[in-house]
């Protein structure tokens, strides 16, 4: 009898013990989803917008709703803002108010990444914008001036959330250009930008080892191309969110890497939506997509009812933003702006390039932030597109500096500093310009263009910033002669050119080898000048174009309400 007793006992504590593990080894087997959404580059665009063809895209109202009922839905969400939440000078919404959105993300963001553009009013401003809000901030390699980090959570530089019992691990860091962009009297006293990549070694390594995390996301604020190197040269990062180039990308893995990126365009016209699959703890799958802001889906009534009154508001306070300076005849596109030409980019540097006087004339695509559509064209509207403040900067160069330049603008294609131009042609070969044709006679289009001449001196134009900024064009520019900053604002004569111009158009050439559509060559605009007849009517309208700017630099006859905007020198992206 006690030998059966003790037996009893025996398989009791055994299906103890077993009941007992059962719920840890149910644990390590069960699948957990985490979902991730993810903005960034909002730049103050409140109000819906035009955008990729079509108008009412996008709008905080719209970005708020979708949050909202995700937050709703989903236990397992994480919520993350990529940063430059706002744009000193363009669209007016944010001179005027600033950070109001901010507190409205509010128990909806997670963590936001520090853009660069969050210097843009100063030290004053952002720290009284970080206090009306209750997520954190985040830039791992912002330090101040005893080298000690400046924006940390529970004194952390990253962050770490369990969601659903999995540990995700969340990083930021400044970009590579952030010491160019953000002038040090924008930033707190004495601060400086550490080393990025070492950097994010260290917070890769800290939270896979120290703080156990399942996944690690980092997401901004940074170039797209520096992301990519980035996840090459740091293993453990399992997902890159786009920032700061304005990209737009679907889920992809980055090449070399087990490393996924997605990236969201700009001003809440996409919110990225990722899910990541764990397995025991293991993540086993990642899939997703970006959700488009438009018109099918709802806004917050509330926030689009405050949003429609600040923005009346706004536009009583500031008429002058609002005037209507002509009209398009078609739409002004900048579809492509990274990787070809774009109608709005062939028409503002065609203008730029006669008032200049020169062969031809550059500006990186960063210039280029949105199309202007057809119908009138507002103040707004034109900055919008052309936000930053650039002046016209003029050069002697050889045809063999010239054949530099654009192998330079083909290497960075597909990137923010791919460039729009007027006054060369060429194709592009194996990651090089070729068939390189130049402007014959800057005075005269109509003479059409000529091969280039290795040895032949030429008068070359570009924004102050490629010239005098930034990191690829730079060092081209600090080799020719004759390097002339004319101060010329290139605004202000673009905005002088359409209330002059009255209707503004723009075509697809070809000009970078790719037919345009329709094929050929468009009118106006010669291969070569072997003696074909050229389109008069286009001619003729280029010629006048080119003559009604130049003569605008000579007469201030028009005078539009120049916005305060930030020079592309501090801004750019």
């Amino acid at each position: 009898m006690l030998k059966r007793v003790h037996w009893l006992l025996a398989l009791c504590m055994l299906a103890c013990l077993g009941l007992a593990g059962a719920p840890a080894a149910r644990a390590q087997s069960d699948t957990t989803t985490v979902t991730i959404l993810h903005f960034s580059d909002y730049h103050s665009h409140a109000v819906p917008f035009y955008s990729e063809g079509a108008p009412n895209q996008g709008g905080i109202a719209r970005g708020i709703a979708y949050m909202k009922a995700q937050r709703q839905s989903n236990p397992n969400l994480l919520i993350l803002d990529g940063g430059d939440m706002v744009n000193k000078g363009s669209p007016t919404w944010s001179d005027e108010y600033q950070c109001a959105e901010w507190p409205w993300l509010n128990g909806l963001v997670d963590a936001m990444a520090l853009g660069n553009h969050e210097f843009d009013y100063g030290q004053d401003v952002f720290k009284a914008c970080q206090a009306q809000i209750t997520y954190p901030i985040l830039s791992a390699n912002y330090l101040g001036a005893d080298g000690k980090p400046l924006l940390t959570t529970d004194g952390k530089t990253y962050l770490v959330k369990e969601v659903g019992g999995i540990k995700i691990g969340l990083f930021a860091l400044a970009g590579s250009d952030f010491n160019t962009l953000v002038p040090p009297a924008s930033r707190a006293p004495g601060a400086t930008f550490g080393d990025r990549v070492a950097t994010a070694k260290q917070i890769v390594d800290t939270l896979r080892n120290t703080e156990n995390v399942n996944a690690v996301v980092f997401f901004g604020h940074e170039l797209r191309e520096d992301d990519h190197a980035l996840a090459q040269a740091i293993p453990g990062i399992d997902l890159i969110l786009g920032t700061h180039s304005h990209y737009k990308s679907e889920l992809t893995q980055i090449p070399n890497t087990n490393t996924y990126f997605i990236s969201p365009f700009q001003y809440l016209t996409y919110i990225s939506n990722v899910q990541l699959t764990f397995t025991g703890g293991q993540l086993t799958g990642m899939k997703g997509g970006l959700v488009k802001m438009d018109a099918q889906q709802p806004e917050d009534p509330q926030i689009a009812a405050q949003v429609a009154k600040m923005q009346s508001d706004l536009e009583a306070k500031h008429p002058d933003r609002f005037k209507v300076l002509g009209t398009a005849a078609v739409e002004l596109g900048v579809d492509n702006v990274s990787d070809d030409e774009t109608g709005l980019g062939n028409w503002s540097m065609e203008v730029v390039r006669a008032a200049a006087g020169v062969n031809a004339f550059f500006s990186t695509s960063s210039s280029f932030r949105a199309s202007i559509p057809p119908g009138p064209i507002t103040v707004e509207t034109f900055y919008t597109a052309i936000p930053y403040k650039n002046s016209i900067v003029t050069a002697d160069m050889t045809g063999q500096q010239v054949a530099d330049l654009l192998n330079v603008v083909v290497s960075k294609r597909g990137t923010d500093s791919f460039c729009q131009e007027s006054g060369v042609r060429f194709d592009i070969q194996n990651g090089q310009a070729v068939n390189i044709e130049v402007l014959r006679d800057p005075a005269n289009p109509a003479a059409g263009y000529a091969p280039l001449d290795l040895s032949k001196t030429y008068k070359i134009g570009a924004t102050n910033f490629m010239t005098g900024v930034s990191a690829f064009y730079k060092p081209v520019f600090a080799a020719a002669a004759n390097v002339t900053d004319t101060k010329v604002d290139i605004g202000t004569l673009l905005t002088n050119t359409i209330q002059s111009a009255g209707t503004i158009t723009a075509a697809l050439d070809g000009r970078m080898g790719t037919p345009p559509p329709g094929g050929g060559t468009a009118p106006g605009m010669p291969r070569t000048g072997n003696g074909q007849a050229p389109d008069s009517a286009g001619v003729a309208l280029l010629a006048a174009l080119g003559l009604l700017a130049a003569g605008l630099l000579v007469r201030a006859r028009l005078r539009v309400a120049a916005p305060p905007v930030v020079s592309e020198r501090t801004a750019r992206d």
